[in-house]
């Protein structure tokens, strides 16, 4: 069974930059498709970046791409979010889980982390 740990969130001001880690247990993490998520106050959980279990895949909902880029250390067990060009949009709490596609595969979910965006 893989547990996942995110962290790296924060506050940070408009135009910033944060970078999020997900640190995973489990032997088979490197052979799953992995993806970022983030829930806003009052909102459903969207999807925001994928990236395939070698790194060579990676794919990014509009709302990001260009600003955010999802990468993975498979010998660390870690997938990493770079946040560039924030903006109070971003406000959110943001998760890792195994993916399939744009949807999450599996109930992997950790307890997330804050992402807060001042203008």
């Amino acid at each position: 069974q893989v547990q996942l740990v995110e962290s790296g969130g924060g506050l940070v001001q408009a135009g910033g930059s944060l970078r999020l880690s997900c640190a995973a247990s489990g032997r088979t993490f490197s052979t799953y498709d992995m993806g970022w998520f983030r829930q806003a106050p009052g909102k459903e959980r969207e999807f925001v970046a994928g990236i395939s279990w070698s790194g060579g895949s990676t794919y990014y909902a509009d709302s990001v791409k260009g600003r955010f880029t999802i990468s993975r250390d498979n010998a660390k067990n870690t997938v990493y979010l770079q946040m560039n060009s924030l903006k109070p949009d971003d406000t959110a709490v943001y998760y890792c889980n195994r993916v399939r596609g744009s949807n999450s595969y599996g109930n992997y979910w950790g307890q997330g982390t804050q992402v807060t965006v001042s203008s």
